[in-house]
């Protein structure tokens, strides 16, 4: 049902304090500046966001998916990396970790997980971890052609969203909604250490948490994690997104095979990228907001 990540949107308290260092650290560009239309906010049933300004940047290497940067209206609290449920940490594709590491802090970004191997063996993935001047955790990948992981290589120094971590109290919850609700094939849950994780509850390094890997027919995927119980809902401003990573945009085959309770009927959205494509918006069981994107011909 679902095809591909279409647009990541974060929601940030300063526009202005984090689009020059995407600019800078991972060269991504602006292809639209603008404000969230009426029309839009009406699609997310959420009207706090009409008129918010925003910037939809793209990688260098050109490729389709989006990241959105909206100014969060007043009242919206953007939550420190792993402590709320939701999307939590977005994960792009890079050539090279270790330049990464010593480029990023001049632009504002702060490493909390130095480049390191993902396994054994020569190809195996090399990331590291940062968290942005608006308190976004980006995981930095790169992965070797012929890695077996079918999800892309890395066209630009840093390049596109490739996959998108979300953390909830239940797993199953994630695990059921992701397969049965959007056709998603999904993994057997595994138990992973996740440091960055640990750290942020004070947990034990060596924890090791439930994750299970959902995966989209083009090159992406979905990380659902379990979360410890210290994680809390995020807040939410009335009317509003939710701060910070708040939203995934998928193309979808059909709106309306998706078993979804969307916040508004699905309605034409004529703002690029949409360009008068049917858009509906839901929340999954983690508080995640996701927008589909039908990917049909007008009529």
């Amino acid at each position: 049902m679902l095809k591909t990540i279409a647009i990541v949107t974060l929601v940030v308290n300063s526009l202005a304090g984090v689009e020059p260092a995407w600019q800078q650290g991972l060269d991504y560009r602006a292809a639209v500046h603008a404000e969230v239309s009426a029309e839009l906010a009406r699609a997310w049933d959420a009207p706090a966001m009409a008129g918010q300004p925003y910037v939809l940047m793209r990688p260098a290497s050109g490729a389709g998916t989006l990241v959105r940067l909206i100014e969060a209206p007043a009242g919206t609290e953007v939550p420190e990396p792993y402590m709320t449920h939701g999307w939590n940490a977005l994960e792009l594709l890079a050539m090279d970790p270790d330049a990464l590491e010593q480029s990023l802090p001049e632009a504002g970004f702060r490493v909390i997980g130095p480049p390191a191997d993902l396994g054994t063996g020569e190809g195996a993935p090399r990331a590291m971890q940062v968290v942005g001047p608006g308190k976004e955790l980006l995981y930095l990948t790169r992965l070797s052609p012929g890695g077996g992981y079918e999800l892309g290589v890395a066209q630009s120094p840093v390049d596109r969203p490739f996959i998108v971590v979300v953390g909830g109290a239940r797993i199953e919850a994630l695990r059921d909604f992701y397969r049965d609700a959007l056709g998603l094939s999904v993994g057997e849950t595994m138990h992973w250490r996740i440091t960055g994780l640990a750290r942020a509850h004070g947990l034990g390094l060596d924890t090791r948490f439930p994750l299970s890997l959902a995966t989209l027919p083009g090159p992406f995927a979905l990380e659902l994690d379990g979360y410890p119980e210290g994680a809390v809902q995020r807040p939410r401003a009335a009317g509003a997104l939710p701060g910070g990573l708040a939203m995934v945009s998928f193309t979808a085959d059909s709106l309306d095979a998706a078993q979804v309770a969307w916040r508004h009927r699905p309605q034409r959205v004529w703002d690029y990228p949409y360009d008068g494509r049917r858009v509906a918006a839901g929340i999954g069981p983690a508080g995640e907001w996701i927008e589909l994107i039908e990917d049909r011909p007008l009529p």
